[in-house]
């Protein structure tokens, strides 16, 4: 029935001719037909050879003639057949070699028994014969035209035996021949009606066979798209947790180790509002293909984990082969050179970064091994991005679990689980605080410390951050604003806070609340976030402006987009990043530093250098001329009770060291 599917599946049944469905029908029945051919022939010549007992009851006195025909008769027939079937012969040729043995056999038997004496007899005994071996054929499948021809035979066979009978009346003779031709006729019909059948039963299973070759292909095809995904043709989701399972039954049953691999696309969503959704397709499809390369050679699956994340599993004998797999996935994107000239870093190509976690035994759940491989991809993209990271277990940047730290920020407020401190900015011409930065703490309800580069991200992810940064800049203006402990207080504010509706109309009630001027209060923007200066966002800036509120700009140098803000946004302050300040001891390092000074002063902004961690650090910046600074040597972060006590440091002994 599989090769009748198969043969027909091309042409489905109603598109084709009558010749080829009975070209079809003969093919599908070839073997059962040389089957039942064989058998009938075995059966009819049994039959054959069993008559000779009635040869000696009947015509005894030529019996042991006929007997010797009938043997000579069906033996031959036989090896005839055998010899044919040994040959592979059509089944058609074996069927004519068949009826012909048939008609053979009636015609040898006839020739030889007509010598008998006892002509009444057989002249009552050939009629038997004729109609034996035009009944015969129901023993075989021939088909009908080949059925006909042999009843057709032995009926003429018996007519030109009747018509040379001599001593047979003839009454007898028409009598004789009427029976006979109404044996043919009985026999031929019947012939018909099986060959009709046969047929009908061979479309039915036509029919059914290709309603379930289909039906089988419509379960393929559903159950290939219920585990790919529709745009990369990659496994997707349900197909790889699938895939997940598998690797971690052989874990657990064998130790065959694996690692997981989350990689995800930076940037990308700035690549979709920048060229266009179509155009992101393209890039994922294209990236996925030399994913999916590089995943082959490699000997590990790959699917798409959703959005822009993909997941790569591979068993790994050693750690190092999935570094290797890391990197070369890494790499490869960065050797495809697909242009993204919209990043916020500097970077004018795709990239991508890659978390790496691996089985250990103290994992005990299949989830956990994509949960660290996601943390560690977290790791990755907070590292810079278009980086490697591999989870590791005893770094303490691992230990807290976003999960949890996503769950405690829910109630944070509520529990008093985060708290301000502040860190001073001093003018080294004054020798006065101008102002303090609040910095975020947060810990978890057993009292872990969070830094604010593991918890921050988060509260922007899950929306915490809008309560978090409203209760900052409150916070923020009772400790030091309204108790006049410094000029100007700033605070960090995100993205999401800033495109917030409202955010402008909250900060001037609560300005207005505790009656503080606008001035007083700076907001930082970071320069490396994910911000695009949008409407929205300069709509904010502008009401901010118009309460009087300043604006400044955070991390100047580390991300893509500062030169395009300082053209846009006139910021009150610029903050040089520490990282500038800290390159400084060698001449290339203090080249660039003084490059970005005399940048910003050519914009005609104020100038603070964070990072300041040593005297030399403190020398430098008096000695360009940059007189507010802020860091660790200048003051450490504290809570507004110490700020005024705990904060002195001996700034006139470096002015003096300068001097």
């Amino acid at each position: 029935m599989h090769v009748l599917a198969e043969t027909a599946a091309s042409k489905p049944s109603s598109n084709m001719s009558a010749r080829e469905l009975r070209g079809l029908f003969d093919l599908q029945t070839e073997i059962e037909r040389k089957s039942a051919t064989r058998r009938g022939l075995w059966i009819a010549v049994g039959a054959y050879l069993a008559y000779s007992l009635t040869d000696y009851l009947f015509i005894a006195d030529v019996a042991q003639s006929t007997i010797i025909g009938r043997f000579i008769v069906g033996i031959s027939a036989l090896s005839i057949l055998e010899f044919l079937l040994h040959r592979k012969a059509r089944a058609n040729t074996i069927d004519v070699v068949s009826a012909i043995s048939v008609s053979t056999g009636y015609l040898v038997w006839l020739i030889i028994a007509q010598m008998t004496a006892d002509r009444v007899v057989f002249s009552y005994y050939m009629v038997f014969g004729a109609i034996f071996m035009m009944s015969v054929n129901l023993f075989f499948r021939f088909r009908f035209n080949v059925a006909l021809a042999s009843s057709a035979a032995n009926m003429g066979i018996f007519v030109g035996a009747l018509c040379v009978f001599e001593s047979m009346p003839l009454t007898h003779k028409l009598i004789m021949g009427a029976f006979c031709i109404s044996c043919f006729v009985f026999t031929a019909y019947v012939n018909l009606e099986l060959n009709r059948e046969r047929y009908k039963v061979f479309l039915n299973a036509l029919e059914a066979s290709l309603q379930q070759a289909a039906a089988d292909e419509r379960g393929k095809a559903l159950l290939h798209l219920s585990n790919t995904d529709s745009l990369t043709g990659l496994d997707n989701r349900r197909a790889i947790d699938q895939r997940l399972r598998d690797y971690w039954q052989r874990w657990l049953d064998d130790g065959a180790s694996f690692v997981v691999l989350l990689i995800d696309v930076d940037y990308f969503k700035h690549y979709n509002d920048c060229y266009g959704h179509q155009q992101g397709d393209q890039c994922l499809v294209t990236i996925s293909e030399h994913l999916q390369q590089t995943a082959s050679s490699h000997g590990a699956v790959i699917g798409r984990y959703g959005g822009e994340e993909f997941i790569v599993i591979k068993s790994a004998s050693s750690f190092d082969e999935a570094r290797a797999l890391a990197e070369a996935i890494r790499r490869g994107v960065v050797e495809m050179a697909l242009p993204h000239q919209h990043r916020r870093d500097g970077t004018p190509i795709i990239t991508v970064s890659v978390g790496v976690s691996y089985t250990r035994k103290e994992i005990k759940q299949v989830d956990k091994v994509v949960h660290e491989a996601d943390r560690a991809l977290y790791a990755a993209k907070a590292g810079g991005r278009n980086v490697v990271a591999v989870f590791d277990a005893t770094d303490p940047k691992y230990n807290v679990d976003r999960e949890d730290v996503a769950a405690t920020l829910k109630i944070a407020l509520d529990q008093k689980l985060v708290s301000l401190v502040y860190q001073p900015i001093r003018n080294m011409q004054t020798g006065m605080l101008d102002g303090a930065e609040a910095l975020m703490r947060l810990k978890m309800l057993d009292g872990t410390a969070v830094g604010p580069d593991v918890f921050i991200p988060i509260a922007e992810r899950t929306g915490a951050i809008v309560a978090l940064g409203r209760w900052a800049i409150r916070t923020t203006c009772c400790d030091l604003l309204v108790t006049d402990l410094v000029r100007v207080a700033s605070v960090n504010v995100s993205p999401i806070e800033l495109k917030m509706p409202g955010f402008a109309d909250y900060v001037a009630a609560t300005l207005a609340e505790f009656e503080i001027d606008g001035g007083r209060l700076a907001f930082e923007i970071t320069e490396g976030v994910e911000l695009e200066l949008d409407q929205d966002l300069v709509r904010c800036i502008s009401d901010l402006r118009k309460l009087g509120v300043q604006v400044w700009l955070d991390d100047f140098g580390t991300g893509f987009a500062g030169l395009s803000w300082l053209r846009l946004i006139d910021f009150d302050i610029v903050k040089i990043d520490r990282s500038f300040l800290h390159d400084s001891h060698t001449d290339r390092g203090r080249r660039m530093l003084l490059d970005i000074i005399n940048l910003l002063r050519n914009r005609g902004v104020r100038i603070l250098v964070e990072g300041v961690e040593t005297i030399e650090h403190q020398r430098l910046m008096l000695q360009y001329g940059i007189h507010h600074l802020q860091g660790y040597y200048i003051a450490r972060p504290a809570p507004a009770g110490r700020l005024a006590t705990d904060n002195v440091l001996p700034f006139q002994q470096a002015r003096n060291s300068v001097g």
